[in-house]
């Protein structure tokens, strides 16, 4: 059970994966400071507050953060459209892998596949 844990753990998926995970949790973090620290003063001066998250409203005892839920929905657009930028240079590159790995056929595989239809043909004939 041991090594077929061992076998798991150390397959390129699963390293992959938590290479992934914690990239991801990085990024987020430099995400959350960039809005935090830089969009949302900036979005601030516009609406005369230089704190987002600080933005409320009550209805008798409950509070509604508002603020916070437009920083969660900055953070989540930033973090789309940086994923959306990276599949797509990656399709890219998985592409032009792909392109360079199918041969170009030359004339000499043209030649070659006339001549084994003349000898298919010609084994068929003396088959006969």
């Amino acid at each position: 059970m041991i090594k077929e844990f061992k076998d798991f753990i150390s397959r390129g998926n699963v390293m992959d994966l938590a290479v992934g995970v914690i990239m991801g949790a990085a990024f987020t973090a430099i995400v959350q400071s960039l809005v935090s620290n830089l969009i949302n003063p900036l979005i601030g001066l516009f609406l005369g507050k230089i704190d987002l998250s600080n933005l409320v409203f009550k209805v008798g005892d409950a509070t509604f953060k508002y603020g916070t839920f437009i920083e969660s929905i900055i953070n989540f657009l930033i973090i789309a459209f940086v994923v959306f930028l990276i599949v797509k240079v990656m399709n890219k590159v998985i592409k032009s892998r792909e392109e360079e790995a199918e041969p170009e056929e030359t004339k000499e595989d043209e030649m070659v596949m006339y001549l084994k239809k003349i000898s298919d043909a010609l084994d068929e004939k003396s088959d006969k």
